[in-house]
């Protein structure tokens, strides 16, 4: 199945190119999630005339996460969990609370931007991935203390 991209794809490419997929995967996730719409001459004719729109849209969207990350550089956030006496936390840190922590902190973020290879179980020091756009990764330290 051919598709023309709306948006950008990571690992598959870029707005407008118009690019071959899997059946499951153009009908199931990229035409239903708006990344994608099937490459017909009437899309075609439709996406050029959009083209300028969907570019603008994009731009504004690159520049928002610039400047968000603007915002979070440096950024140290503190977060208390209940710990035992060797560090260990009885339960977890995890993306949720970290996103929840950043929006109480007054930078506005959803779960699904923040990058954690695994829940972090121990009291310490944290380096933090954000992903505000495919193009824009923001790193802020998360510090984890003993407390109730």
């Amino acid at each position: 199945m051919e598709v023309i991209l709306l948006k950008n794809v990571g690992g598959l490419g870029s707005l407008g190119e118009k690019v071959k997929v899997r059946p499951g995967y153009g009908r199931n996730y990229l035409v239903p999630g708006g990344f994608a719409v099937s490459a017909t001459a009437k899309n075609l004719e439709a996406f050029e005339a959009r083209r300028a729109e969907l570019e603008r849209e994009a731009a504004a969207n690159l520049a928002s996460a610039q400047e968000r990350k603007a915002a979070m550089e440096g950024l140290r956030l503190t977060i208390a969990r209940k710990a035992g006496d060797e560090g260990r936390l009885f339960g977890s840190v995890g993306a949720g609370d970290i996103a929840t922590a950043l929006t109480g902190a007054g930078v506005a973020i959803t779960k699904a931007e923040v990058r954690l290879p695994a829940a972090l179980r121990a009291v310490g020091e944290f380096p933090v991935t954000l992903r505000l756009h495919p193009e824009v990764e923001a790193i802020i330290t998360v510090d984890i203390v003993p407390g109730t």
